[in-house]
């Protein structure tokens, strides 16, 4: 299975911290955010990356992060996204990396407490369809929210103004190759982009659509000032606490 991390956007909702910079290359307590999203599949055994950035600063992650052998890699792919088209848009420009595999997709301000080792396992056994990762969220009106009924999502709702769960949809997404036929297939929404939500909700309409609930923390740390902080806050009390 192959990794891809999608790293661009303005981080409107980061400023005036992003004003100079990529929000994914802030700090979140003492490493730049784009690490923790590459610490997260090399552990789960997906060593074939590439990332997907935008924007003035999109040198800055070749500078940074090189060829990727610190982090165990034998390369690290990079692809550049012209404007705002999407999170589903950035997604496409890693067509020709991913083809004919699998592909675990993270957004690059998303960090997870734990190992998605054996999702990925599980989910390179699935026969057919898509596999998302849920958490419980007290603000359920700022993210994608599934609802879930009789063990399987029924329908994705993006930013539910009532929303009928608190399982928010993160930023965490395994899709068989069939993926990059659907994406051209996509009608651009109000704010002009292509979303991730239409995607994953064609694998629910279609019935093959998993998930799991994850266990431990989750932060995004591009959602507001206050989330960035919170995340700084989650990893280091996480690193205070490991051997305990």
């Amino acid at each position: 299975m192959k990794g891809v991390i999608l790293a661009g956007g303005l981080g409107m909702r980061l400023q005036p911290l992003t004003k100079i910079t990529n929000k994914h290359l802030l700090p979140v307590y003492s490493k730049p955010m784009i690490y923790y999203p590459i610490e997260c599949l090399v552990a789960a055994g997906i060593t074939d990356i590439m990332i997907v950035t935008g924007g003035n600063a999109a040198g800055d992650f070749i500078r940074l992060l090189e060829n990727g052998e610190e982090f165990g890699l034998s390369r690290l792919h990079y692809a550049y996204q012209k404007g705002e088209g999407g999170i589903a848009e950035a997604l496409g420009l890693a067509r020709e990396f991913v083809d004919p595999d699998k592909v675990c997709v993270v957004l690059g301000d998303n960090i997870l407490e734990r190992t998605i080792r054996a999702a990925a396992g599980t989910f390179e056994k699935q026969a057919q369809g898509a596999r998302v990762f849920l958490k419980e969220v007290p603000n359920p009106q700022a993210y994608g929210i599934a609802e879930v009924e009789g063990g399987r999502i029924a329908r994705i709702v993006e930013k539910p103004a009532e929303p009928k769960t608190n399982l928010a949809v993160i930023g965490l997404y395994m899709y068989p190759p069939d993926v990059f036929d659907i994406i051209p297939r996509l009608k651009p929404s109000a704010r002009g982009e292509l979303e991730i939500t239409d995607v994953n909700n064609h694998y629910v309409q279609a019935g093959t659509m998993t998930f799991e609930v994850v266990d431990g923390w989750w932060a995004d740390a591009g959602e507001s000032i206050d989330s960035w902080l919170e995340a700084c806050r989650l990893v280091a009390a996480s690193g205070a606490n490991k051997g305990e």
